[in-house]
Order: structure tokens, then sequence, then C-alpha cells
């Protein structure tokens, strides 16, 4: 009874439809004159008629169907091989040709349905992943080359079959499965070297998809076992051997290639996707190059560690030669800025690593001193902000690794540390040049003022240290130097460069040089009071104190100068 309101209707509605057609053919004029009829809108009930059966005809049901036949399958075969009638080994092959099967249906379904596609690829991985690790750990049947071989075989015939028809489900789902199976067969058999070949294969084929934008967002589960299975690999074979009876024996070359190709994987599509597609470096991109690069270092220091940092060292300052030639050559002059910066701080960050690791200090301090004033002209000559910056890195580092930073420190404060060492001379004549290469800023921002005013302080402190040297090496010659005269050449020196930082920043305009000439008198006081009330004589505290109160009343009028002209 409920379905007789819709018969009805039905009805009626075919009843007019005849109507018109015999009023059509009665007063032909007439029709062709007249507005088409509208047609019928079924009823609610007739659509969810509709979609019912369409849904247990050919939608979900049937499909879902099939795939438990075909667990129920790879469940028969997992019986047969519990028996002792047939050979393991045998039924293994039919199982896999039969996961296989499954795939290969999964790309055949047709480009509409993609849940029947999707499903089919579920079903062959779920009779896949159990089945391997069961022949592979219950019953020693396949060896831990053969399965990750199986799964290598698994991913590329997803994507070798899905590619065709742009099936992305069938290559999620192969890769969805195979990577954390090989991970995980990797830990439980002990026997990693395989099942790394096989995450390295599927790390190729994800970064050849995302180059056809395809499947992106899966190299990210496949990356990330790749990355722990090299991690647990370095881990396993660094700790002593006693501690890892039952792995087996890998030679260098084997325990260092793991994270050298990965490397290489990654630099490659990087590099490729950058410099010749012209395509934006992707937040993923960049952090994968860097765990990459860092499991190489890793493995190259851990199982080479006679040549290995020097080793390294060179492969990190030609990486930063050759990263510094793609910023100039592809990323210089292009809008995007992600890939020049991407790529500059790499080359920075390398070459610092590469002169660390196998340079000895005095050939370090004197390149990364050339590399300071070398990108510190490039930038001012070619407006280039960041490798103004890039030189400012590297002379602090040269500042550290020459001993400047400590020897200014000592000399001006601390216990008077003797005659420089060349590194030192040739850092702070460094830093003298990085400072008068650098560009004068006019306007009273500090955030344009940051560059200039560490390189100057930094040549400024050199310098006064030096001249406090010097001074003393010129007393010591009369008298017998004793603290009190250290005082007040420390208290001389340090308000002599006051006045000169005050009259330079308002004779050629740089305000950063006044800035620190006033920053320089809070030296100057802090000095008296911590150092000559404490060691010196009445005298020369008076001296000392003159000074400073002369310097203290000079210091600004000298600076307002500057701002009247």
């Amino acid at each position: 009874m409920a379905d007789l309101p819709d018969a009805l209707n039905r009805l009626a509605t075919r009843l007019e439809t005849l109507e018109r057609r015999v009023a059509a053919l009665e007063h032909p004029s007439q029709a062709s004159s007249a507005p088409p009829a509208p047609e019928p809108i079924p009823s609610q009930a007739a659509q969810a008629g509709e979609t019912l059966h369409f849904a247990l005809a050919g939608g979900a049901f049937p499909v879902l169907g099939k795939a438990m036949l075909g667990i129920a399958g790879a469940y028969l075969l997992r019986a047969v091989a519990e028996s002792t009638s047939l050979p393991k080994l045998g039924v293994a092959a039919i199982a896999i040709v039969y996961a296989m099967a499954w795939l290969v249906w999964a790309t055949r379904a047709p480009a509409r349905e993609w849940f029947a596609s999707t499903t089919y690829a579920c079903t062959s991985a779920l009779i896949l992943a159990p089945m391997l690790w069961e022949l592979t750990l219950r019953f020693k049947v396949l060896p831990a080359a053969v399965t990750a071989g199986v799964l290598g075989a698994f991913v590329c015939a997803a994507s070798a079959l899905g590619w065709k028809r742009n099936l992305t489900s069938v290559f999620w789902v192969a890769n969805f499965t195979a990577a954390p199976v090989a991970l995980a067969l990797a830990i439980a058999t002990h026997d990693v070297e395989p099942f790394i070949a096989a995450l390295l294969v599927m790390v190729i084929l994800c970064e050849y998809a995302a180059g056809r934008n395809r499947g992106l967002g899966v190299r990210l589960l496949v990356a990330a076992a790749a990355d722990v299975a090299i991690w647990a690999l370095i881990f396993i074979y660094s700790s002593p051997e006693n501690t890892r009876g039952d792995y087996p024996f890998l030679g260098i070359a084997a325990l260092l290639a793991p994270g050298f190709i990965l490397f290489l994987i990654y630099g490659v599509s990087v590099a490729f996707k950058t410099a010749l597609l012209q395509q934006k470096i992707t937040a993923f991109e960049t952090v994968q190059t860097m765990i990459a690069f860092l499991l190489a270092a890793s493995s190259l220091l851990y199982f080479e560690p006679r040549g290995g940092a020097t080793s390294l060292g060179v492969i990190c300052l030609i990486l930063s030669t050759a990263s510094y030639a793609a910023v100039f050559a592809f990323f210089d002059r292009v809008p995007e800025r992600r890939n020049y910066r991407v790529f500059a701080t790499w080359s920075a960050a390398l070459l610092l690593a590469g002169s660390v690791l196998c340079l000895p200090p005095l050939w370090m301090a004197a390149c990364l001193g050339m590399a300071a004033v070398g990108s510190t002209v490039l930038g001012v000559r070619l407006s280039r902000p960041a490798l103004e910056f890039h030189g400012l890195v590297y002379l602090l580092a040269t500042a550290v690794v020459s001993g400047l930073l400590e020897y200014a420190f000592r000399a001006l404060a601390g216990t008077l540390p003797g005659a420089p060492a060349w590194s030192v001379c040739l850092v702070s004549a460094c830093a003298i040049l990085c400072y008068a290469a650098g560009k004068p800023c006019q306007r009273g921002l500090w955030k344009e003022q940051v560059l200039p005013i560490v390189s100057a302080t930094l040549a400024i402190g050199a310098t006064t240290a030096l001249l406090v040297e010097g001074l003393m090496w010129l007393t010591a010659l009369s008298v017998n130097p004793g603290a009190h005269h250290l005082a007040f050449i420390r208290t001389l020196t340090i308000c002599v460069a006051a006045l000169a930082l005050a009259f330079s920043g308002a004779h050629w305009r740089r305000m950063e040089l006044t800035r620190i000439g006033y920053a320089t008198l809070v030296l100057v006081a802090a000095k008296l009071v911590f150092e000559d009330l404490r060691h010196g004589h009445l005298e020369f505290i008076a001296a000392s104190i003159f000074l400073f109160a002369v310097t203290l009343i000079a210091v600004p009028r000298i600076a307002r100068m500057g701002q009247k002209v």
C-alpha cells in the first residue's frame, strides 16, 4: 500500500504525455510553436530505489564480495602450505603469483570504477603482506633477500601498471603496504641490507612519481621508512661487535652505500626539479635532503674513522661550490626566492663544515677569512643581503677558530695574552676589510645596522687589542709594567677608540660607528669599577678617571657635529 501513491503518480504522468502526443498529431502547427513539455521529475522513492538497485547490482557489495573471495583463497593457500603434502616453496610461488594477479585485476578495472580498483589493490596487499611475513619468519621458506625482492617487484609492478591509466590509488596502496612491511622485516629478520635496498627502490619510484605530480603524499611514508632503516643500520653496526652476534657481517662498502645512495637520490631529484624544471623546492624536499646528508655523513664518520672526517670535509667543500654555482646560475634572477635562500644556506653550512673537518687551523682561518671578504664584496656589488650575511657568518666563525675573540677579550679585560699569532693578525685584517667593503647605513633602522655593527665591532675590538699589546710592549722597554700600568693603558686605548669612533661616525656618516662609540663608554665605566679602582695606584686612578670624564664629554659633542653638517 505504501507504493500506491507513487504508482498513481507515474500512471498520471504517462497519460499526460500520451495526451500531448495525440494533440501534437492532430494540430501540427500549434505543436511547433508550443514550448516543449517538461521532463517528468522522478519522485524521491524512485530515486532511492534506483540508487539501491545500483548499489546491489554493480556497486560496492559485489566488489567487496569478490575481495572476500580473494582473501578466502589466500587462507586456502595458507592451509595447503601448513600441510606436508606439497612443497612449501611451490605453494609460496603460487601464493605470490596469486597476490600479483589481484594487483593486475585492480589495474584492469574500468577507469570510472575507482572503488573497485582500490579494493582489489587492497586485497592484493592484504594477501601479500601477511603471507611474506609467515613465509619468511615462521615457515623459513623465503630468505630475506627474496622477500625484499618480492616487495620491490610488487611496488614496481603497481607503479608500471597504475601509471598507464593514472591509477594513483594503486600506487598509494602498494607503497603504503610495502614500506612498513620492509621496515618491520628488516628489524625482525636482523638482515637489514636487502630491505634497505627495497626501500631505496621505492624511494626512486616515489621521486619519479613526484616529478610527474603523482603520489606526492605517499613519499613521506616511504622516506620515513628508509630513514629509520638506514639509521637502524648505522646504530646497530656502530655498536660493539659482541652486542650484534646474530647480525650478518657487512663490509665497509655495504655499510656506506645506503646513506650515500639515499642522499644521491634526493640530491639529484632536488637539483633536477629546481634547476631544470624551475620548480619551487618544498619543505619536505628541504628537510629530507638534509636528513639524507646527515645519514650519509654519520655512516662515513662511524665506519671510516681514520680518513672519514677528511673525506667528508672534501665532499662538503665540493657540494658547497656546486650549491653556490647553482645559486648564481639558476636562482639569482628568478622572482621566486625560496630556491635561492635554501641553496645559499646549504652552501654556507657546507663551507663551514668542510673547513672545520679537513683544514688545519691556520688554513681554516685563512680560507674562512677570504670567504668572508669575498662574500661581503659580492653582496655589496650585487645588492644581495644574503651574501653579506654569509660574509658575517664566515667572519664570526674564523674569529672563533683563530682565537681572535679570546685574544681580544684577554687583551682588554683579562690576563695579557702576549704576542698575537699569525692567524689573529690575518683575521683582524679580514675584519677590517669586511667592514670597509660593507655598505654604510644612512638610516637609523636597527635591522639594517646589524651586519655593519657586528663586523665593525670585530674590527675595532681586534685593532684595540693589538694596540694595547703594542703599548704594553713599548712600556716594557723603559719600566717593569705592573697591573696599574696595564689598567691605565687599557683605559687610554679604549677612550681613544671611543673618540675615534665618534669622529669617524660623524665625519663619514656611519651611524653604526657612533653607536659603538657610545657602547664603548659603558665598557670604560665598567672597567673603571672592576679594574682601575681595584688594581691601580692613586695617580693612575686619577688619570683614568680624568680620561673617562673627558671622553664622556667629548663623544656626544663630536657625534652632534655630524648631525649639524
